[in-house]
């Protein structure tokens, strides 16, 4: 997997106060920890965290953190926190890893194809599941894990033991979990409130008489 470059700056300040002024900036406040590394307050420019985490790796991408002048940090984007309307990143941890020692990964389903269920039976594909857990080396770490769910029928699903095998990835989620099934199509049920007459008054206006209402009226007569 290829290493993204990101530069970084020690902050000096902290607090909430200091973090919204840093964003008003174009940065984001983060925090490089790790085995050997003290804890170490920095900023990195947004748009390039963008670039950093939207590579074909997403936010598993290995991170090499350029902090001043010091030895770049490998590093992958933990704890990811996210604006609730705009989505932006407003604060992340930035782990370090070490090229030899498997770490653990929350990785996207990709499901391939089109059910039998739904092309021959109009079923309907309920997803239960787009990410599971693995755990890998940070350079074994898959984009995503194909699912092939061409051959399903109703009544039918896969499940976390159902995923391929990938080398040198190991499956941490329960292998029973459910991931995808296919539904019966739905019945939409219309309810029938009476027959209605179309009447229209002296303007030209629809009224809308209820059929069995009239007839009632009329026996009272």
């Amino acid at each position: 997997m290829e290493q993204v470059t990101l530069s970084a700056e020690r902050r000096a300040e902290s607090g909430s106060r200091a973090a919204r002024r840093m964003r008003r900036t174009g940065k984001v406040p983060a925090i490089v920890y790790g085995r050997g590394l003290d804890p170490l307050s920095v900023s990195v420019g947004s748009r390039e965290l963008y670039t950093a985490l939207h590579t074909e790796a997403g936010t598993n991408a290995i991170l090499s953190v350029e902090i001043g002048g010091s030895d770049p940090v490998l590093a992958v984007a933990r704890e990811i926190q996210r604006h609730p309307v705009r989505g932006e990143v407003t604060h992340l941890d930035l782990i370090k890893v070490s090229l030899d020692v498997a770490i653990e990964a929350e990785v996207s389903i990709e499901y391939i194809g089109i059910p039998i269920g739904v092309r021959e039976e109009a079923g309907i594909v309920e997803t239960i599941g787009t990410s599971v857990m693995i755990e890998a080396l940070p350079t074994a770490i898959p984009s995503s894990i194909p699912l092939d769910i061409s051959h399903l029928n109703i009544g039918d699903g896969l499940k976390v033991e159902d995923l391929p095998e990938t080398e040198g990835v190991t499956l941490l989620d329960e292998p029973d979990r459910p991931l995808v099934t296919v539904l019966a199509p739905r019945l939409i049920e219309e309810e029938v409130v009476g027959e209605a007459e179309l009447e229209f008054d002296a303007e030209g206006e629809p009224i809308v008489v209820d059929a069995d209402a009239a007839g009632e009226e009329g026996e009272a007569s």
